[in-house]
């Protein structure tokens, strides 16, 4: 998983996070996570709607290379006949094919005392609607729940992804520093425990041109809501070994899915 502080431009961007690769990727992952925006952050949305074709390549080099699933963070990608964008997760399997597209569900549209203030995410893009997971072929029972950011403040759309079959939510983001420090953890944590699921959250850290703050502190959490890894606010890559056998330990002992009643 990558933690970024993305600037303006993609192709500065694209080359700091092969550096962070080639200086701190210790193992060779089954699975690489981008945070939202990876490729630019407070740009012009036009100027980097151009370089989506080089970005999505560059992603798939990324999985090519390390022979490794990549679920890309956001892209702003502009589809046919539509006026704006959709904050798009890509997602790649180890052939550089591209597999799923994830569009953002929920907009954050709020006010963050903050450095920017403001935040409409919904000026500039569609919302999603479909919740989406994809299966790791060659990683057994191994499914990938897709979300972005302000979509974890829904724990409606979480349990809606575990019974498509969900066991690893991944969660690229970029939590601000105000909202981060008060609830980042607790959410994520909440979700992992309330769902019996892993949880892989890559968020941006540090400051952006567009004046926001983001808060770091990217996590990869067990399904008992323990936190296994966790960054600081600096560019960074975390890597953990996944092992899926306690989370269904877990599901046995405590089987409240199985206990639902509305």
């Amino acid at each position: 998983m990558v933690q970024t502080c993305s600037e303006l431009s993609v192709d500065t961007n694209l080359y700091q996070i092969d550096q962070l690769l080639d200086e701190k990727l210790i193992v060779h992952p089954d699975v690489l996570v981008l945070p939202e925006c990876f490729a630019s952050m407070g740009g012009v949305l036009a100027d980097v709607t151009k370089k989506v074709v080089l970005i999505k390549e560059w992603m798939r080099e990324q999985a090519r290379s390390y022979g490794c699933w990549v679920v890309g963070g956001t892209v702003p990608y502009l589809h046919q006949h539509e006026k704006k964008c959709r904050a798009s997760c890509f997602v790649y399997d180890p052939q550089g094919n591209e597999r799923v597209r994830y569009d953002k569900i929920h907009l954050f549209d709020a006010r963050v005392v903050d450095g920017r203030g403001v935040y409409q995410e919904s000026d500039d893009y569609l919302p999603g609607d479909t919740p989406t997971t994809i299966s790791m072929e060659g990683a057994p029972f191994r499914c990938l729940g897709l979300s972005v950011c302000y979509d974890l403040r829904f724990p409606e759309l979480y349990r809606a992804l575990v019974d498509l079959g969900a066991n690893i939510f991944c969660i690229p983001s970029a939590f601000t520093h105000v909202t981060g420090k008060a609830h980042w953890e607790p959410l994520l944590r909440a979700r992992a425990i309330e769902n019996q699921c892993i949880v892989i959250a890559a968020n941006q850290g540090g400051r952006h041109a567009d004046g926001r703050e983001t808060w770091g502190h990217s996590m990869i959490i067990s399904p008992w809501g323990e936190i296994l890894a966790e960054a600081g606010t600096e560019p960074t890559v975390l890597s953990v070994s996944i092992d899926l056998s306690m989370l269904y330990e877990l599901r046995i002992k405590m089987p409240f899915y199985d206990h639902r009643r509305l």
